[in-house]
């Protein structure tokens, strides 16, 4: 009895765990995601071993007489990037993911309403929401918005 119990436990002990490959878990981020007030809707997509988010619908500053597809980028900086429509442009750039922390770091976030960029950091928690903030130098001074993903039709 005592060499059986000691070849399942040299058995079991030999199994190795099975993790989710890294590329996998980095790709969770992508889709489509709707803010909690739901006036925003950005398309999260991979590009060059990063992520991106692009804006896909919004409501800010949206009437009959202004749809969204005629807003342009009235208060960026460089005037000749003003006249670029918001519809479809990336509004977050360069996040990598991270296994470690299990979250997408190194990214950066423009603020349409200011023109101006942002430090950014991802993740989604328990409960299958993308919380991204955006910080100016310390992630714990920064404002996160949370992201409930749409489903696919």
């Amino acid at each position: 009895m005592r060499y059986l119990f000691i070849l399942a436990i040299t058995v079991f002990s030999s199994f190795k765990t099975i993790e989710p490959d890294n590329s996998i878990k980095a790709n969770l981020i992508c889709g489509k995601w709707q803010s909690t007030e739901k006036n925003l809707i950005v398309e999260v997509y991979p590009y060059k071993n990063t992520f991106r988010a692009k804006m896909i619908w919004f409501t800010g500053g949206v009437s009959k007489a202004k749809p969204m597809e005629t807003i342009t980028d009235i208060k960026n900086p460089d005037p000749a990037l003003r006249s670029r429509k918001v519809l479809g442009l990336d509004v977050l750039e360069n996040l990598t993911y991270n296994p470690k922390s299990d979250s997408w770091e190194g990214g950066k976030i423009y603020e349409v309403q200011s023109g101006k960029y942002w430090s950014a950091a991802a993740y989604i928690d328990k409960s299958g929401l993308l919380k991204v903030k955006g910080y100016w130098k310390v992630k714990l001074l920064g404002k996160t918005m949370t992201f409930k993903r749409v489903a696919a039709n």
